[in-house]
């Protein structure tokens, strides 16, 4: 199956309005104890980027647009006021590129001066973003661990007081990279991996889990499968999207897979009312029913100062409040350490979630998805809940088989085995249970013994 040849920002030019008409809806242990408590509670963790193009390849190479005249002080305090009327007393994290990093421009200057005063001031996480997301796509493992090396060092020194940042935000970060940050750098939080993407901007990385693991030294996707494998980097996903949307390659059939909490494909796409509405959907599949089956639920998403709509992160993280008053705002790296905290390995993974469709454009209402994810494999069922048709496999991706990263730089950097959601290959066609190997269906029924119903 051929890519689309489209950003997110492409397609959001080209969308139609006809889904707007959508309604509202009525609406501390150590980090490594051997015993530690499973977590508990609703986090949101928010980033903004502050960035001088569109898509920073590397240090020396840019392939998107000069974005300088909306990153200026002006707009990112826009942003933080924006935050703080939505949650008071929130705390977000702000990833600054390598570009905005080392412009001399007088209002690059103010802006690094800004982004430190939020940290003094409300406690705000300054980070580093390299790549433009797509670090491993263009530049070579070691190119990478260089620029960030020298990165942090000047973030440290923008802050000032020997501050150092808990997280860093990545878009895609090879498994490597993330051992290095770990090992050499001190940073246990990655935010490494963009849940689902394939077929749309500079990246394609389907494969891994969309809730925190430690990653494998063979992929960045699979989770460590024991001590030798262990990186100790919480690698976290970057956008919360619905999962119905996300099974889909990129644009296919002329839908957005990347539609979730994200304001280019809700609100920019769909129109405020039906944007707003996918927005806290697409939350609530993690705080109502996801919280409940995993005991904790987390939402997050990477909003560029550049895109503005700081009127909508307002009302969203208002609306979050009101519906879900516990739910605690934090940085990236809090959050990371916080699961670090409960989580000394992948042993006790066991993410389960069951979303239906939210009637947005590509979130079929009558379909329902099932999605179970563990250190072992990851498995989604796909069911038509309105005429009681049967659930079938739309992805069983197993974590035990071996895994190659891409030696060089390329875009291709899934994790794909056995059946995958996005069907560009052509045994990715949905099945039964009963269709998967016996040895397969031994490994399902092992863990979750109640599938067999729908064999």
């Amino acid at each position: 199956m051929t890519n689309p040849p489209w950003t997110r920002r492409e397609f959001l030019a080209r969308a139609t309005s006809a889904a707007t008409a959508l309604a509202l809806p009525a609406v501390a242990s150590s980090p490594l104890s051997a015993n530690p408590s499973p977590l508990r509670g609703r986090y949101l963790t928010h980033i903004s980027v502050v960035r001088v193009n569109q898509i920073e390849v590397s240090p020396n190479r840019s392939i998107g647009q000069d974005e300088s005249a909306l990153n200026t002080p002006q707009h990112i305090r826009s942003r933080r006021e924006a935050f703080a009327r939505g949650c008071p007393n929130g705390k977000m994290t702000w990833a600054i590129s390598w570009l905005a990093l080392n412009d001399t421009r007088r209002e690059y200057q103010q802006a690094r001066r800004l982004l430190a005063s939020y940290h003094d001031r409300y406690g705000d996480e300054i980070t580093f973003i390299p790549g433009g997301y797509f670090a491993p796509m263009y530049n070579t493992r070691e190119q990478i661990r260089l620029t960030i090396h020298s990165a942090l060092k000047l973030v440290s020194n923008m802050v000032g007081n020997g501050y150092r940042p808990q997280s860093l935000i990545a878009g895609f970060m090879d498994a490597e990279n993330q051992r290095f940050l770990a090992t050499e750098e001190g940073i246990h939080v990655c935010q490494g991996q963009i849940w689902s993407q394939h077929g749309i901007d500079n990246g394609d990385g389907d494969g891994g889990i969309c809730y925190p693991y430690y990653p494998s030294r063979e992929h960045y996707l699979k989770p460590a499968q024991g001590p030798a494998d262990f990186i100790d980097c919480v690698c976290l996903d970057g956008w919360t999207c619905d999962f119905l949307a996300a099974r889909r390659n990129g644009f296919q059939g002329g839908f957005n897979s990347r539609m979730g909490v994200g304001p280019i494909e809700t609100v920019g796409n769909l129109g405020e009312q039906a944007g707003r509405h996918e927005m806290m959907a697409t939350t609530a599949m993690h705080f109502d029913r996801g919280h409940a089956l995993n005991g904790f639920g987390w939402v997050t998403g990477i909003w560029e100062v550049s895109i503005g709509h700081d009127d909508d992160l307002t009302w969203w993280l208002q609306a979050v409040r009101d519906r879900w008053p516990d739910t605690q705002v934090l940085t990236e790296g809090d959050f990371g350490m916080k699961w670090r905290a409960h989580n000394p390995n992948n042993n006790a993974l066991n993410y389960r979630f069951v979303a239906k469709g939210t009637g947005a454009p590509g979130s079929e209402k009558d379909l329902e998805i099932w999605w179970y994810m563990n250190d072992e494999f990851r498995l989604a069922l796909l069911q038509n809940w309105v005429s009681h048709g049967p659930h079938r496999v739309i992805d069983f991706t197993r974590y035990d088989l071996p895994a190659h990263e891409p030696a060089h730089p390329q875009r291709e950097w899934s994790l794909m085995n056995v059946l995958n959601q996005k069907q560009t290959r052509p045994q990715d066609q949905p099945i039964r249970l009963a269709q998967l190997s016996s040895a397969d269906q031994h490994r399902i029924y092992a863990r979750y013994p109640q599938l067999k119903q729908w064999a």
